[in-house]
């Protein structure tokens, strides 16, 4: 894996790569990320670290484009969950199972896609 791949988001709302030297779509970056690589979105006006809402977005994105029917039943309990987010929700999930890996939280649900919403229904 190499370096943090630097993102500048502009007061346009345009995102600029700087290790490519050009400007990327919120797909490109998913891209990027799929690959391996690790980001940060900085905004370029405040300096600010932006990645965390940049990703929201584009998960945002990703659910918009989806053929598949969402989950209603999911997004209920995550809104009714402590912190009424996704992070605070998935993080209470790792505590409840005693896990705190990424790879660790994913194996139990790598074998069936329903298992996840199966335990999180029993979790609640």
């Amino acid at each position: 894996m190499s370096d943090v791949r630097i993102i500048k988001r502009y007061q346009n709302r345009k995102l600029y790569d700087t290790h490519q030297s050009c400007y990327v779509t919120l797909e490109e970056i998913a891209q990027i990320i799929r690959e391996g690589n690790e980001i940060q979105v900085i905004d370029n006006k405040t300096k600010n670290d932006i990645t965390y809402i940049t990703q929201i977005q584009l998960l945002f994105d990703q659910e918009k484009k989806s053929t598949r029917v969402g989950d209603v039943e999911l997004l209920k309990r995550v809104i009714r969950s402590e912190e009424g987010t996704f992070t605070g929700h998935i993080k209470a999930l790792e505590k409840s199972l005693g896990v705190n890996a990424p790879a660790e939280f994913k194996a139990p649900f790598m074998n069936n896609e329903n298992s996840a919403i199966e335990t999180t229904t029993t979790l609640n």
